[in-house]
């Protein structure tokens, strides 16, 4: 399980952080702009998938291995 956690979190961390580079210097990448639901919230969809990358980055390190 903890592989699948470091997986998500990592990809929940770039795709935040692809979004806010965008918002800051305008570059097509990330999949939160592509999103049409989320327009006007690209920041703060981009910021919640930040720290949901993050929290799961700290539930894998948090988790025993049997």
């Amino acid at each position: 399980m903890r592989p699948v956690l470091e997986v998500l979190g990592f990809l929940a961390l770039a795709q935040g952080g692809l979004g806010l580079l965008h918002e800051w210097v305008h570059w097509d990448v990330g999949l939160v702009q592509r999103l049409g639901f989320l327009d006007g919230y690209e920041i703060y969809a981009s910021v919640a998938l930040v720290v949901l990358g993050i929290a799961l980055f700290a539930r894998a390190g948090s988790r025993e291995e049997n």
